[in-house]
């Protein structure tokens, strides 16, 4: 089962360095977006790391969901996606490996950079390492909900808003604690429920998800 994982993985990795322009998209509208905001507001050191929590966290979250309508569609252009439903492993294993491969590709490189980008806001040391660990911890559960509305929305016109209108709403508490637990930080408390619950987050999406994910594509496929 962990060979089949990690081929497709490899594979699904390979194909976005092929085309780094695509996967470089996010990047590049998380890091407008972020950067362009301070332009646009007072340029009060504690103003701006105020608005910081809220601002880098729905940049991301929308960075994320710019590049989510690439996570199955490359597989459905070409009918590689038809060869994977037909597949003696589980669908639901296969298409966990592809949102990995989506995160490492196109969010990972966001959550990295993230720390650059909170600079701008002044926000402290704390501060950073408390962005970065709560994208690190909350955005896999953006992509394992965003594959669900991915696989929805699959061939169907005006596919992207559609997306956005279903996944959005399933964003909210993510957005909720991972931008709480820096404006816990900022205020000096403590993050660790904030933490617990992004993490419980994320384990329900990875045991849950999968399955959704694999449902959903088998009643577009049909």
């Amino acid at each position: 089962m962990m060979a089949i994982f990690f081929a497709v993985l490899q594979r699904d990795l390979r194909l976005a360095w092929r085309k780094p322009a695509e996967a470089a998209t996010g990047v590049m509208f998380f890091i407008i977006v972020a950067s362009l905001f301070p332009l646009a507001v007072n340029p009060d050191p504690v103003v701006l790391r105020g608005f910081a929590p809220g601002v880098l966290w729905v940049s991301v979250l929308l960075a994320c969901l710019l590049s989510l309508p690439r996570v199955f569609a490359l597989d459905y252009v070409d009918g590689a996606l038809e060869q994977i439903m037909i597949a003696p492993q589980p669908l639901s294993l296969i298409v966990l490996a592809k949102v990995a491969a989506h995160w490492l590709t196109a969010t990972l490189p966001i959550v990295l950079l993230s720390p650059l980008l909170g600079m701008l806001y002044g926000l402290d040391s704390h501060g950073l390492i408390v962005l970065a660990g709560s994208l690190l911890l909350g955005t896999p559960t953006l992509s394992l909900l965003g594959g669900i509305g991915a696989a929805l929305t699959l061939g169907a016109r005006g596919g992207g808003v559609l997306l956005s209108v279903l996944v959005l709403p399933l964003y909210i508490p993510v957005l909720i604690f991972g931008a709480g637990a820096v404006v816990a930080s900022q205020a000096g408390l403590g993050v660790q429920a904030h933490f617990s619950l992004l993490g419980a987050c994320f384990l329900l999406s990875f045991v849950l998800a999968p399955w959704a994910i694999a449902a959903a594509l088998k009643i577009v496929m049909e």
